[in-house]
């Protein structure tokens, strides 16, 4: 089957028309690319210029400041309440393993233990009412302060969608695009 004169040359029109067509596509693609890099090189400037320093004034105008003062708190109380209430639990454990190693020794040396029942229920008694005050003393914590307001609230939200703004618009800039693909060999029209 063998096509005739007409149609080979019908046919030699069309496939020129078609590589006309595909090297017209390919500039059009390559001027594409080079207006789509341009356009992520304005929005990275922009983000420099305006968008980030909009960014850090907002925190540190409006979230340093609780953030500093939060970790002020954690410190004070760290300081203040935990580490002096674990000095008091270690010193606690280590006099009872001294009282123990006095009476292992006393036994040891044929001494005996001396047990009077009340003068051991008397000074547990002292000594755990005076270990009870230093504890609440030491590990008082201090009154909760005012709670943040309302501007404060819409200021941290303002600063959080502006950050997502960015990052928004930063991943539309970087994300893989199948309309601004650019085929390996340009002028090479497809096979028909």
């Amino acid at each position: 089957m063998s096509l005739s004169r007409k149609r080979k040359k019908q046919l030699r029109k069309l496939q020129k028309q078609a590589n006309t067509l595909w090297e017209s596509q390919q500039v059009l693609v390559g001027e594409a690319a080079k207006v789509a890099r341009e356009a992520g090189n304005q929005l990275g400037n922009y983000s420099r210029e305006h968008v980030q320093p909009a960014v850090q004034h907002s925190y540190a105008q409006y979230a340093a400041p609780y953030v500093d003062k939060s970790v002020r708190a954690t410190r004070k109380v760290y300081n203040g309440a935990l580490i002096p209430a674990a000095g008091a639990v270690v010193g606690g454990a280590l006099s009872v393993w001294d009282a123990a190693n006095d009476t292992r020794e006393r036994i040891a040396h044929g001494r005996g233990v001396n047990l009077d029942l009340s003068s051991v229920k008397k000074n547990a008694a002292k000594y755990g009412k005076k270990a009870t005050k230093t504890f609440q003393s030491r590990a008082a914590l201090p009154e909760p302060k005012k709670k943040r307001g309302a501007g404060g609230v819409i200021a941290l939200v303002l600063g959080v969608a502006a950050a997502a703004g960015v990052l928004y618009a930063a991943w539309q800039t970087l994300r893989a695009d199948d309309e601004l693909w650019v085929a390996d060999d340009p002028l090479r029209a497809p096979d028909a």
